[in-house]
């Protein structure tokens, strides 16, 4: 028997806390190209609801939350919250709890030019990777109007470590039925 979750399947969700739910859906749909689905909220409890299963101050109010498909891959769940604690100070990478959204593209200056003419900060240029288990990747970083630090990554001709295992992490070329398998080496 292996370790890990019985059953598991893979991300169905990322949970995002934003400062204005409308500013960010605004910016997932029209910039980034996500499809808004369905929304909730308000939410909030009398006792120590919150608290217990959320670990949030019990006063804490869900304001809204909303889910949105991006493309293949996790979905976003995107919250807005009034808590009498809220930190609004965005985590940076090198911070515990500091985290990115890498968002796949395919033609990588495309992706740059789009996200320019939008006025986004975008972090540097391009990171080229050519040796190493990431031969073929290239990255980099760009801010939402928020402050969420994401990612393009691009690595259209697969990245250096598939030369020595077939087993593959997850890209959209290989989300089908075989996914996680080389697709050259699944006939």
């Amino acid at each position: 028997m292996s370790g890990g979750i019985p059953g598991l399947r893979g991300t169905d969700h990322i949970g995002l806390t934003v400062p204005d739910l409308d500013e960010a859906v605004r910016f997932f749909v029209d910039v980034i190209g996500c499809e808004p689905f369905y929304e909730l909220g308000p939410f909030q409890s009398d006792d120590d609801w919150m608290q217990t299963h959320l670990d949030v101050h019990a006063r804490t109010v869900m304001r809204r939350l909303k889910f949105l498909r991006c493309g293949n891959g996790a979905n976003l769940e995107l919250f807005e919250y009034d808590a009498p604690d809220a930190d609004s100070r965005r985590p940076r990478n090198s911070d515990a709890g500091g985290h990115h959204l890498a968002l796949y593209v395919d033609d990588m200056d495309a992706a740059l030019a789009h996200l320019r003419a939008h006025g986004l900060r975008v972090l540097g240029s391009p990171t080229v990777r050519t040796e190493g288990p990431s031969a073929g990747q290239t990255w980099v970083y760009f801010l939402a109007p928020w402050g969420l630090q994401m990612e393009l990554v691009s690595y259209p001709d697969g990245k250096g470590y598939e030369k020595t295992t077939t087993r593959r992490l997850w890209h959209p070329a290989h989300d089908g039925p075989q996914a996680g398998v080389n697709p050259r080496d699944a006939s």
